[in-house]
């Protein structure tokens, strides 16, 4: 007789607490004051994708005839949200803990390896980023960010390495 398949029960998805959230936003737009002076704004965190803007001003100009975002922006803009999408990941892996304590799993993250590809010329008001974790380990994370126009055009892609113990 054959084996019939069962039904995999569908996974729950997996909802950030409140704490956890403005604890993130917090660290990423407050204390990292890089990210301030980028203007990078998160707008959405998810286990599986992070989002965020960054309004166009002239501090952040790299071609002063074109009016063109600098490519360090991009680049650090996109290095920033695949740091952001590794601290999602890591909190959704342990949401037996409480917020705070997740919080504190941060501290040793930092940047391995990063690349970006400029793949049209960053012109507009504002432009939206986003990260998602491609490989969560023990010890190091892969991730893959995107940089857009505000029409959704993609302008640049990155992906990055990051150390996570």
């Amino acid at each position: 007789m054959p084996k019939t398949p069962h039904a995999e029960s569908a996974a729950v998805p997996i909802v950030f607490e409140a704490e956890f959230i403005e604890g993130l936003t917090s660290i990423f737009e407050v204390s990292i004051v890089f990210n301030q002076m980028l203007g990078l704004k998160i707008t959405s965190i998810t286990p599986d994708k992070v989002k965020a803007s960054i309004a166009m001003r002239p501090e952040l100009v790299g071609h002063y005839a074109y009016n063109r975002i600098h490519g360090g922006v991009i680049s650090a803009g996109l290095d920033a949200m695949g740091g952001l999408a590794v601290m999602a990941a890591i909190g959704a892996r342990h949401m037996d803990e409480a917020p705070s304590q997740r919080l504190h799993r941060f501290a040793k993250l930092g940047t391995i390896d990063l690349r970006v590809d400029y793949l049209r010329p960053g012109i507009g008001e504002q432009f939206e980023l986003h990260a998602e974790v491609m490989r969560l380990g023990s010890r190091v994370a892969s991730t893959r960010m995107e940089f857009l126009g505000a029409d959704g055009k993609l302008l640049s892609t990155g992906s990055a390495a990051y150390i996570v113990s």
